[in-house]
């Protein structure tokens, strides 16, 4: 399923952000990745929204309001388990 208000913040070779894109794969979701060690813009997007460059983190589009940011592989993981994947 495609959840397209979802971008996930995360760079490869991170173990945590594997935990999260492992769960992606299990609950067979897509939702867009964005690699803050190849793409500067990324890491610029994500410092200034959050203050902070740690991933993952998982940015949240909720209709006409801000953004909502979410860091912590496992909070993550139980957001996209209870409120994404039972949409699907």
């Amino acid at each position: 399923m495609k959840a397209s208000n979802l971008a996930l913040y995360h760079f490869e070779s991170c173990p945590y952000c594997e935990r999260v894109r492992s769960a992606l794969r299990r609950l067979d979701l897509e939702i867009e990745l964005r690699d803050v060690q190849t793409e500067p813009k990324w890491r610029a997007e994500l410092v200034s929204a959050t203050g902070r460059q740690m991933v993952p983190c998982l940015r949240i589009e909720q209709g006409s309001g801000p953004a909502r940011w979410m860091h912590e592989s496992a909070d993550i993981i139980r957001y996209l388990e209870t409120e994404v994947a039972p949409r699907a």
